[in-house]
């Protein structure tokens, strides 16, 4: 397993994050512990979870687990999230100082640990003001209840607005960010990764994996049947399976991905997320397995390095619209051609 630096901090974890959305859900707690007994044999050091995750109960497993392994506790980074509703109040949701320091609490609670190695904020907040945020997670670092704070789902402007606003007050700065990012959906590309760059923010992908759907798992025109999420549910996201299926850069990407897979002697998954991690600023990806084989077969990409050649076949096959002005040859990347040119 490799380990990274976790963005701008001290601290190091490794390459593959183990995530535990489906814990308590998806994933029964037998489950759950040998995903994290076998994530952690595996070289893994970073457990990332949130308040939200099967309404607490991820946080109670993955407490319950961490009880019984005390002497892995100090090898690991855990990371939990605050921000969406833990309750009905008006009060019990947002990035305020009041629901902060109850959330921050009770997952220290759930868990059973003192601390937060990681403390993000799970998404932006309009309707309290940054400074008040930032101020709260400044205090909590000098209190001793969390050692790092990050972001998740903020867009290139709010976090570039995050990092200076720590900075002109004198506060911690930000970590970390974690946002969607797979060869699906490569949005970020356009604001977020150079905001997280320059600032030497480290980025967290989830669904790296699209959904499943760079696992190979749903067939061109085919309603999903059987062991996949949509396939056991066939009321769940058929909107959004339509969607994504009538689009013929979808199966341009998945079969790209299998081809390379095939030429590997590697899973489309452990394809997808190798180039993933391959990303500038990509720090750990996170990985959302619910079964055992699922896990071990995600792990896989650990010794997967792709090629420059096969990293750009699927960033050409992959590759997200954008307009030609601001950001193509009409506009600011124009303009540097012709400055670096002259020079």
């Amino acid at each position: 397993m490799e380990y990274r630096k976790l963005g701008n901090s001290g601290a190091v974890v490794s390459a593959y994050c183990l995530g535990t959305m489906t814990f308590g859900a998806e994933s029964d707690e037998a489950t759950s512990f040998r995903l994290m007994d076998d994530y952690v044999a595996a070289g893994g050091n970073f457990i990332d979870t949130a308040n939200v995750y099967s309404a607490g109960v991820s946080e109670e497993i993955v407490g319950r687990w961490l009880k019984r392994k005390p002497s892995v506790l100090r090898d690991l980074v855990i990371t939990t999230k605050g921000r969406f509703p833990m309750g009905n109040g008006p009060n019990h949701l947002g990035l305020s100082r009041k629901n902060l320091r109850e959330a921050l609490d009770a997952s220290l609670m759930r868990l059973g640990v003192e601390h937060i190695d990681l403390y993000q904020m799970h998404a932006w907040d309009a309707l309290t003001p940054l400074e008040e945020t930032l101020r709260f997670l400044d205090d909590s670092i000098r209190n001793g209840k969390i050692a790092y704070y990050g972001f998740s789902n903020f867009i290139g402007w709010q976090l570039t607005k995050a990092v200076w606003l720590a900075k002109a007050n004198g506060y911690a700065p930000p970590v970390t960010l974690q946002p969607q990012y797979n060869l699906l959906v490569r949005d970020i590309e356009h604001e977020v990764v150079p905001a997280a760059i320059d600032a030497s923010i480290g980025l967290l992908p989830w669904s790296p994996l699209g959904g499943g759907w760079l696992s190979g798992k749903y067939k061109r025109d085919q309603m999903p049947v059987g062991a996949t999420r949509l396939g056991e549910n066939p009321t769940r996201g058929m909107e959004a399976f339509e969607k994504r299926n009538a689009k013929s850069v979808t199966w341009d990407v998945i079969g790209a991905v299998e081809d390379i897979a095939k030429a590997r002697g590697a899973s489309m998954a452990q394809v997808a997320l190798a180039w993933v991690s391959a990303q500038p600023a990509v720090t750990s990806v996170i990985l959302g397995a619910r079964t055992t084989e699922q896990l071990r077969d995600n792990l896989g990409a650990a010794s997967l390095v792709l090629t420059l050649d096969e990293i750009g076949t699927l960033s050409a096959a992959s590759k997200p619209e954008m307009s030609d002005y601001p950001y193509g040859t009409g506009g600011v990347g124009q303009r540097h051609r012709k400055i670096e040119g002259g020079r």
